[in-house]
């Protein structure tokens, strides 16, 4: 069976594999029986010639050419799945599958009414949703359509600009009535301040303006937007809404 095309299935059920650590949970997560995920790791390791895992009684360890390998299978597995997206889409009318990434914010708060109206005018349109701040995905196909906060960089992404949205620092009425009401953004220093742990393109794009918005400066990070939210909503702090 050796230099044998492996079939796509079996990279889908390695990437199972490597994410659970065990055949039967990445049988339940892909639907199939325990057996059937063994033959198609046995199948992709005698196709491939290498040894994929280490069996052992707490579950299976990736060896070095596995993890060499993960990324490439998740290109595979990508690929794949934006094809089955464009296949869906051909037909009369609009149909088919379109994912979406966007971030934590912007999915939960803006995008449900948005697109369930959508749905209600186009009931043959399937919606995946995928909430993340990165930038990337598009030119990789991991989704057809990003909503960002800021123009991409890459000139093979077709952008255009929907609408704005305006930023502000806010504080829950508790927290104002014990630390009182900043009146100048140099005084939000003496205040408990509600920011990102990790910075993305945005934020780099927004420090140019407000360069005190460092991560020094902050009392409580989070690289969640509702992680954020719910802290002001807490009363813990200041953080832009």
């Amino acid at each position: 069976m050796k230099n044998a095309e492996p079939n796509w299935e079996w990279y889908r059920t390695f990437l199972h594999v490597l994410e659970t650590g065990s055949l039967s949970a990445a049988g339940r997560a892909m639907g199939l029986t325990q057996p059937t995920v063994g033959r198609h790791i046995e199948s992709l390791e005698a196709a491939l010639a290498l040894k994929l895992f280490t069996r052992a009684f707490d579950g299976f360890t990736p060896t070095d050419a596995a993890r060499e390998l993960e990324p490439y299978a998740k290109g595979v597995a990508t690929t794949a799945a934006a094809l089955r997206r464009v296949a869906n889409g051909h037909g009369a009318g609009v149909r088919g599958t379109v994912r979406v990434t966007a971030s934590d914010i912007i999915g939960v708060e803006v995008l449900p009414p948005i697109l369930a109206a959508l749905r209600n005018e186009h009931p043959e349109l399937i919606i995946e949703l995928v909430l993340s701040n990165t930038v990337d995905g598009l030119l990789n196909r991991e989704a057809d359509i990003a909503v960002r906060m800021l123009r991409p960089a890459q000139d093979a992404l077709v952008a255009k600009r929907v609408g704005g949205i305006e930023l502000g620092s806010y504080a829950h009425k508790r927290y104002i009535a014990a630390s009182g009401t900043p009146r100048s953004l140099d005084e939000l220093k003496d205040h408990a301040f509600i920011g990102f742990d990790h910075e993305n393109a945005f934020i780099r794009s927004l420090q140019i303006r407000f360069p005190m918005f460092s991560r020094a400066a902050f009392a409580f990070r989070a690289d969640s937007d509702l992680a954020q939210l719910a802290a002001i909503r807490a009363g813990f702090g200041i953080g832009a809404c």
